[in-house]
């Protein structure tokens, strides 16, 4: 697995809005079999320093890619 993102990193600036809309909704999805859901989280439009949040919790981008990249690699070893 890579390392995880850290939620000053660059690269989130450059994530759109449907495209964070995206990635939760492919975190609906790979989430189901696990019993992760989240069915409120939505790009919040809010940003700190240019960084798109998510509301489940107010949290940044790169804790929905972690998630992501988590769930990604445990259908892969399962």
């Amino acid at each position: 697995m890579n390392a995880p993102l850290e939620p000053h990193d660059r690269i989130l600036r450059t994530y759109t809005e449907p495209e964070v809309t995206a990635l939760l909704r492919e975190l609906h999805e790979r989430g189901k079999p696990f019993g992760i859901q989240w069915g409120s989280a939505a790009v919040n439009g809010s940003t700190i320093d240019g960084r798109l949040l998510v509301s489940f919790g107010d949290t940044s981008v790169a804790t929905l890619l972690n998630l992501l990249a988590l769930l990604r690699e445990g259908l892969r070893t399962s």
